[in-house]
């Protein structure tokens, strides 16, 4: 797992309001489901053509977020681009399907299975005899052993990011004959399929020196159907080429070449012809969306096919017909990723390592709503996330929110009565310099914003707030629809005096339509920089109270009130995060907590904020895996002390985790029988719900502008690529022609 943006969990002990008992009751609810995995709530839209649809040739210019700082994936500072360009041109024995399951990559593996489970665990890999590196030499043990061996861990002059599962590997050897690899293991290894996806050649992995250094700036070797062909990091540029060598299907596309573009100006860069595919933010989908007839979604899809939110097209503004020209020839494509959007209550210390408030905070929340708010507006399914490590239609999925409870006003005061948080308590006037009971008067760090007074800090209306969203990237466009809609650029109020923090509910407006805002996170804050860096969202409303007749008097305890310090990506793309963070503070308010809403530059949310423990309420994203108990572990691992006296909580930024949940991990990882392992990381993640450390809201929404003509391409959900089969449609498809760029 991973994000730009991130995740955590909590200690669980009995308390009267979810006992032992109710959470047995719980787990064999979710047991008893004969497929509680279910479906993936929507599926790949990459307009699907057959290849002999396909013309042959051309060129695919792709957004990416940056030009990678390397090319070995293994190493800490690998991104989303490091995987995409090792997808296109290195092995990986298994890739997932549309519903993000391993399954078998018949380019590479003509099978792959367990042989022996005593005395130890074999996989027998079998592979394509036709695989070969681009060097002419036929792939085999030599490079899984040198994979392995730089990924054990044992040699630490290796500076690698990740050794799990290959740190299990007892040997390698040759089977009977050059295609075969028999993979010896020292402990039982449950994700085994995880292991060698992607398999760099033994001239990459063979000295530490090579891996290093060697693979961070170029392949020399590679085998896919394309190869990489050039960097060039002042253009921003990454050029790949069809392979020659590829033993595949042969790739339709010439070259495809990578740019890097920032998401606010690839609306821009679309318009002006400079790409042809690029992941675009809700604001710039819904001019795009302009330019294309509304069409349902592709069959995979599933859920929802409503419109991308746009204006009514019979009464378009001039900016708005000038969108519907610049973008003709563009759609949107529209899925889920496999990641979800949730809120991280940090356990560490204040109010909140007293785990009955963060039940109290959780049975606050309605996830429903929350969910609809993001995602309605986008023609996406709106249902809450239910679990922790997976995501519907994954095999480990199951809804275990039940193990927490639904929204319930009563049940959260009762927690938080419980915790000694009681309406209208004495309040004492604070001392010039003390902390109230929350972290809001802590000293936010530089880069973070100035703390303002609550007074200053409720100016902004929910009107001005949420047409942010509208903020166009061509500036001429901006100008045109401000002058003919009369809506101001919020911008401009949070860019000077308005930064910083403030209450939410403080100026009594009412809470305005849920479904105003359209939202995305945009980038990630966490372990691996998305791979699935900084993250896109909404503007939230400033100051918006609860509805008349809602208002709760404020909990207080020891005569300090509960006020909870909320840190939030202030950064242009983030306005959704901002929206959804200002939505819960009017939930929680209605229980008599308050929260401070503090805004961080994007460059120190994460690092100065998130992993530094100098937050109570936090939202991030994590991407699922397939692999959870192997990926998911260090998220919710219990920290523990390290030898010089700190605390080691890998990527549990809650700092909250049991022994149990750690006991279920262990043993999920060395269950071989897939049906008992899924059972225990449903039991863990039933666990890590009731500890209330972090609570998901709603998988994150994937949106993909794409010419028209180009198929197998776009929103891919689950799925990975095949890039081989990305290409323009002939003549005659019903389609433009194939683009001349390049």
């Amino acid at each position: 797992m991973s994000h730009e943006g991130i995740a955590t969990r909590s200690v669980m002990r009995s308390v009267a309001f979810l006992g032992a008992s109710a959470l047995a009751v719980s787990l064999l609810a979710g047991c008893s489901d004969p497929d509680p995995a279910g479906k993936p709530l929507a599926g790949q839209d990459i307009a699907p053509a057959a290849r002999a649809e396909i013309a042959e040739g051309g060129t695919l210019h792709w957004a990416v977020d940056a030009v990678p700082e390397t090319l070995n994936t293994f190493q800490a500072d690998a991104d989303a681009t490091t995987t995409r360009i090792t997808q296109a041109t290195l092995p990986s024995m298994f890739r997932f399907d549309a519903a993000g399951r391993p399954e078998r990559n018949p380019a590479y593996l003509e099978s792959a299975k367990v042989v022996e489970t005593e005395p130890k665990q074999v996989v027998l890999y079998k592979l394509n005899q036709q695989a070969v590196w681009s060097d002419g030499r036929e792939i085999g043990a030599a490079d899984f052993a040198a994979q392995w061996r730089a990924l054990s861990g044992k040699d630490s002059a290796y500076w690698t990011a990740r050794n799990a599962g290959y740190d299990r590997i007892e040997k390698i050897q040759r089977g009977d004959n050059d295609l075969e690899v028999r993979v010896t293991f020292g402990q039982p290894y449950a994700d085994w399929r995880s292991l060698f996806s992607p398999l760099y050649p033994k001239e990459v992995m063979g000295t530490p020196d090579s891996f290093n250094d060697g693979a961070r700036r170029k392949l020399k070797v590679s085998a896919g159907p394309f190869v990489l062909k050039a960097i060039d990091r002042k253009a921003g540029e990454v050029l790949l080429t069809r392979n020659p060598r590829w033993w595949g299907e042969r790739a339709k596309l010439n070259e495809i070449v990578l740019r890097a573009v920032p998401r606010d100006e690839r609306a821009a860069a679309l318009a002006a012809g400079d790409l042809d595919l690029a992941e675009v933010d809700p604001a710039a989908a819904k001019r795009i969306a302009l330019a294309a007839p509304p069409r349902p979604q592709s069959p995979s899809a599933g859920g929802s096919a409503t419109p991308l939110m746009g204006p009514e097209r019979r009464t378009l503004t001039s900016a708005q017909k000038r969108d519907k020209a610049r973008f003709r020839g563009f759609e949107v494509r529209r899925s889920l990723e496999p990641a979800y959007t949730q809120l991280a209550l940090n356990g560490g210390e204040g109010p909140l390592a007293d785990e009955r408030v963060r039940r109290g905070v959780a049975r606050a929340l309605d996830r429903e709503k929350l969910a609809k708010l993001v995602l309605s507006p986008l023609g996406l399914p709106a249902e809450p996330v239910g679990s922790h490590l997976a995501l519907s239609g994954q095999a480990a999925y199951a809804d275990n929110s039940g193990a927490i409870g639904g929204q319930d006003t009563a049940e959260a005061q009762a927690l938080l009565a419980d915790a000694g948080w009681v309406p209208g308590g004495p309040l004492k006037e604070r001392k010039k310099g003390e902390k109230a009971a929350g972290s809001e008067a802590d000293k936010p760090k530089k880069g973070s914003g100035s703390e303002k007074s609550e007074k200053d800090a409720g100016k902004k209306s929910e009107k001005e707030s949420g047409k942010e969203s509208e903020k166009k990237s061509d500036k001429d466009s901006d100008k045109d629809s401000e002058k003919e809609s009369g809506k101001k650029d919020s911008a401009k109020d949070s860019e000077g005096g308005d930064d910083g923090a403030y209450i939410v509910g403080e100026d009594n407006k009412a809470d305005g339509d849920e479904g105003e805002h359209l939202a995305q996170d945009g980038k990630q804050y966490g372990s691996k920089q998305l791979q699935q860096g900084g993250v896109p969202g909404a503007y939230a409303p400033q100051g918006t109270a609860a509805p008349a007749g809602a208002a709760v008097r404020p909990l207080a305890k020891d005569g300090k009130a509960l006020t909870l310090r909320f840190v939030v990506p202030e950064g242009e793309g983030s306005q959704s995060l901002r929206t959804v963070a200002d939505r819960i503070g009017i939930m929680l308010e209605r229980v008599g907590i308050r929260t401070v809403i503090s805004k961080v530059s994007d460059e120190s949310y994460f690092k100065d904020h998130i992993a530094s423990g100098q937050y109570d309420l936090a939202l991030y994203s994590w991407p699922t895996s397939a692999y959870p108990a192997t990926d998911a572990r260090p998220i919710y691992a219990k920290p523990v002390p390290a030898a010089d006296g700190s605390l080691n909580v890998e990527q549990n930024y809650t700092r909250v985790g049991t022994d149990q949940v750690d006991q279920l991990f262990d043993q999920a990882i060395a269950t071989l029988d897939e049906s008992e392992s899924r059972s225990l990381i449903r039991k863990a993640d039933s666990r890590i719900w009731a500890a209330a450390g972090s609570i998901p809201l709603y998988q994150r929404p994937q949106l993909t502008a794409a010419r028209t003509n180009i198929a197998n391409a776009g929103a891919f959900g689950f799925g990975t690529p095949l890039y081989e089969d990305m290409g323009f449609l002939k003549k005659g498809s019903g389609a433009p022609a194939p683009s001349s760029q390049g």
